[in-house]
């Protein structure tokens, strides 16, 4: 007699590397991975928080394992994407999480910053992501499978004050997004961003909002208000729901869906 499972797993037997493991969206939706199913690669440069989400993931019953990689060295991503191949034979998605802080990049006027605090994200995000998507690519595009994903904020398309270089590398990712799956979908290799608004309760986007109120001379928890009023749901997105989405793009059953940014913005930005 067949018995349904419990719970049907979108992910199951799928190998997923998440790169900047440590951080609150690279953890979350690294948990989200483990929980339908995946086997997940941890890795970021910080070994001891990368750990520290990795054991939260084993304690809830996921499969998980660990690496120091710097996802802006071509050489360590590589070297840590044989070993994965090797161990356990594929690479089926990669989603890379990295960031970097906001401090002495956001809050402060273009003619006030300085040209290298403009350039750093640009700089640092996109070869990050062409690093860590070309290293994947060469696993993926011989078995003709795999997923790259991707993150970014509503500045990558909204234009707004104060953030510095962090729309133009925010914008570049998903124009590098665009590209991959021009020249790899062909491949079976698909190419996915998901867009959302500032992400309240991550520590990341409390420190940009405090910057942004600071520079503006209003209370931090009115800027957050004024930025929820400017969706239609008049909230923001949460982890949740990236994390929902996320593992749904990540499956199979969206093997239609390339070179695309799936909008979570909640209206704030309307396609």
């Amino acid at each position: 007699m067949n018995h349904k499972k419990e719970k049907d797993m979108l992910l199951e037997n799928k190998n997923v590397v998440v790169y900047g493991g440590g951080g609150a969206v690279g953890g979350a939706v690294a948990r989200g991975f483990a929980d339908e199913g995946a086997t997940v690669f941890l890795t970021g440069r910080n070994l001891d928080t990368i750990n520290t989400v990795a054991k939260g993931i084993a304690a809830a019953g996921g499969a998980v394992k660990t690496a120091a990689v710097d996802a802006l060295d071509e050489k360590s991503v590589m070297e840590h994407l044989d070993a994965v191949v090797a161990d356990v034979g594929s690479i089926d998605v990669s989603f890379n999480a990295i960031g970097i802080s906001p401090r002495g990049l956001q809050g402060i006027p273009f003619t006030d910053l300085p040209v290298d605090n403009f350039m750093r994200p640009i700089t640092t995000y996109a070869q990050a992501h062409f690093v860590t998507a070309k290293s994947a690519a060469r696993h993926m595009i011989p078995r003709g499978s795999g997923v790259i994903m991707m993150n970014t904020p509503e500045p990558a398309r909204v234009s707004l004050p104060l953030v510095g270089g962090m729309s133009v590398g925010w914008a570049a990712m998903e124009a590098l997004n665009r590209a991959l799956s021009a020249e790899w979908a062909q491949h079976g290799v698909r190419s996915i961003c998901l867009r959302t608004t500032g992400l309240i309760g991550t520590p990341v986007i409390d420190v940009v909002y405090g910057l942004h109120a600071d520079a503006v001379g209003i209370p931090k928890d009115q800027l957050i208000a004024a930025a929820a009023a400017m969706t239609h749901r008049k909230r923001p997105t949460v982890l949740a729901e990236l994390i929902s989405v996320a593992v749904f793009l990540a499956s199979d059953r969206a093997a239609a869906m390339t070179g695309t940014v799936a909008n979570l913005t909640g209206g704030l930005i309307v396609d």
